[in-house]
């Protein structure tokens, strides 16, 4: 998480036309020089939005669409995800209005390996289509901030103000696993920060955790934010990672019997 809440400009992959300017000159009929967007203007958008996003790569392949619903085994899990799942996708069809009151959503469970990192990837990915969007972990955000303490004036990155600032002005900010780290008092003053900048400024925030508002260790100054400006969602306390560790070996056990 060293960039700044602006995108890189640069583009490993250029394309021939534009030079990876994202534009193309031309001389009009009347001798002057005009310029057009490059036909690779959208793709090497989009190629930044996801570079800049930061996701996992166990996940950056997952997609709301192939959110599996019925790998949850208990009939309690799979009506509580299919509840999930319908409200995403009301909030993300009508993200214009949820952006424009600067409501974001918090997905929680107790049980580790519920789906909630997964579908906040699903999320991100839909949301990446057409808006800046960060990823990170509540344990990365605090070492990012740690890591600035140490940082020598002649070295290049981001001081302990800036990161908090480019957090705090990201369009869209997804902190997983957030209330897993131990909230001492810095901590919970450098989250107050970010928080209460993106709730002044009416920043969508999207969180995972494994706890339920009134179960974080945070004091009241954070989680009444989080409550006014998030939707709660919860999810099954049912983990699906054996069920998909199961499904890997029956597949590679099928591959070997061809």
């Amino acid at each position: 998480m060293t960039q700044t809440a602006q995108e890189s400009l640069t583009d490993t992959d250029t394309c021939p036309k534009c030079k990876g300017t994202g534009w193309v000159f031309y001389t009009g009929d009347d001798g002057m020089e005009y310029g057009k967007q490059c036909d690779c203007w959208e793709k090497m958008v989009a190629s930044r939005r996801l570079k800049f996003a930061e996701l996992p790569e166990a996940f950056k392949d997952v997609k709301l669409e192939n959110f599996n619903l019925s790998i949850y085994r208990e009939i309690a899990s799979r009506n509580l995800i299919a509840v999930a799942a319908k409200t995403v996708k009301y909030y993300l069809d009508n993200f214009d209005d949820m952006k424009s009151q600067g409501m974001g959503l918090y997905l929680y469970s107790e049980t580790k390996g519920s789906g909630k990192t997964r579908m906040a990837v699903g999320i991100a990915n839909a949301l990446l289509k057409g808006h800046q969007v960060k990823f990170a972990g509540s344990t990365t955000i605090i070492k990012e901030i740690k890591r600035t303490w140490n940082k020598k004036p002649s070295e290049d990155g981001e001081t302990e103000s800036q990161l908090l600032d480019s957090l705090a002005a990201v369009e869209i900010l997804i902190i997983d696993d957030f209330g897993t780290e131990t909230p001492a008092g810095w901590i919970n003053d450098k989250f107050y920060q970010i928080i209460n900048d993106r709730y002044v400024g009416r920043k969508v925030t999207i969180f995972t955790s494994n706890a339920a508002l009134d179960r974080l260790n945070y004091d009241e100054r954070i989680t009444n934010r989080i409550k006014e400006r998030t939707y709660q969602i919860a999810f099954p306390e049912e983990s699906v990672r054996d069920y998909i560790a199961e499904k890997n070996n029956q597949e590679l056990i099928n591959n070997l019997k061809r």
